[in-house]
């Protein structure tokens, strides 16, 4: 199946509802073959912004431009745009068969054609011999391989998925995940992925887009946002985080409310005040020691994941490798961070 990919450009977006701003002045770039995350809350507008650039919505103000064209008024049918959805939206009394080849009906396809697509399409889902049943005779995640080869047959040029895994259970989603990821660096097939979950967002994606309230709060690789989130917001929302704030006392220092002073080796600017991310699996040795007590521990597996509280009162979040018993309440322990492994922001 051959792509015909295309770079997207979304500038200054706004959409307001009454008195509620869904977008405000968002604007990305999203690179042909790339796959994008949006990854945000509930009612951080990730949804508004997938629907504006499908054309189901018109924003207030902005453009988007798909390979260099103004579609912003353009109607969805018209913009190429293969959309899969979180609740499916098969047709339940049509066939695999029906369901894939609808799109290309729609185009005017001659049946020669649709038969060679819709075989390529239940062929690379993994579905070839599917193609008699229904919908209803299907698993959810064999139902989510049709609407994903419905969406992809037509050989459209950006392929939008809007929390499409929501109604999986947890190891059919991680499969599907890795499905998706495999499908379309095949068909280097530019993508924007919605979703709520940030391990789904880092496992997908080539740059993450963090959304809160309306707005972009950073657009990065999913390294990046990991370990350098741009505030408070991204670094809370993506992973498990031990978040302080103080101020950089010296080259190298920054002094915490409440008057512990912690080595950042990202701490330059002294007499500004900062956030301190560690993130509790960079605990381990280092220069930074931690002693306090064991208020509650948790077994991961591979892992124990322990909240301290420290002599001076500050709280943790740590994980260790699960090596001997999950330590009681109580228990005494310390623990270090290298300052190199402290994030400054």
């Amino acid at each position: 199946m051959a792509s015909r990919s295309a770079d997207l450009r979304i500038e200054g977006v706004g959409k307001r509802f009454g008195e509620v701003a869904a977008l405000d002045n968002v604007s990305l770039d999203i690179a042909s073959g790339e796959l994008l995350t949006i990854l945000g809350p509930s009612g951080s507008g990730k949804t508004t912004l997938l629907k504006v650039v499908a054309g189901f919505e018109r924003p207030d103000s902005g453009t988007v431009r798909i390979d260099g064209t103004d579609v912003t008024a353009v109607p969805p049918a018209r913009r190429d745009i293969g959309m899969v959805f979180q609740n499916y939206a098969l047709f339940p009394h049509l066939t695999v068969r029906a369901n894939v080849a609808f799109p290309l009906e729609m185009r005017n396809v001659t049946s020669a054609e649709i038969d060679r697509r819709v075989g390529e399409a239940l062929a690379l889902v993994e579905l070839t011999g599917f193609d008699r049943r229904l919908p209803k005779q299907l698993s959810g995640g064999q139902q989510q391989r049709v609407a994903l080869a419905r969406a992809i047959v037509f050989n459209p040029r950006l392929l939008l998925l809007d929390e499409p895994f929501g109604a999986l259970d947890r190891k059919l989603r991680e499969t599907m995940q890795l499905e998706v990821r495999r499908l379309q660096r095949r068909l280097g097939l530019t993508t924007i992925f919605i979703t709520h979950d940030q391990e789904e967002a880092l496992v997908l994606s080539d740059r993450i887009a963090v959304m809160n309230k309306g707005t972009i709060q950073q657009v990065a690789s999913t390294t990046e946002i990991y370990e350098r989130p741009a505030n408070d917001f991204v670094a809370d929302f993506v992973g498990e985080s031990n978040i302080f704030h103080g101020i950089v006392s010296g080259p190298g220092t920054v002094t915490l409310e409440g008057g512990r002073q912690v080595r950042a080796a990202r701490a330059t600017e002294t007499g500004r005040k900062v956030g301190v991310l560690m993130r509790p699996e960079r605990f381990g040795e280092g220069a930074n020691i931690f002693a306090g007590t064991v208020t509650e521990a948790v077994y991961l597996g591979v892992s124990f994941k322990l909240r301290l509280r420290c002599d001076d009162g500050l709280e943790l979040i740590v994980r260790q490798p699960a090596r001997g018993g999950l330590p009681a309440q109580g228990t005494r322990v310390t623990v270090g961070i290298d300052p190199d492994s402290i994030h400054v922001f």
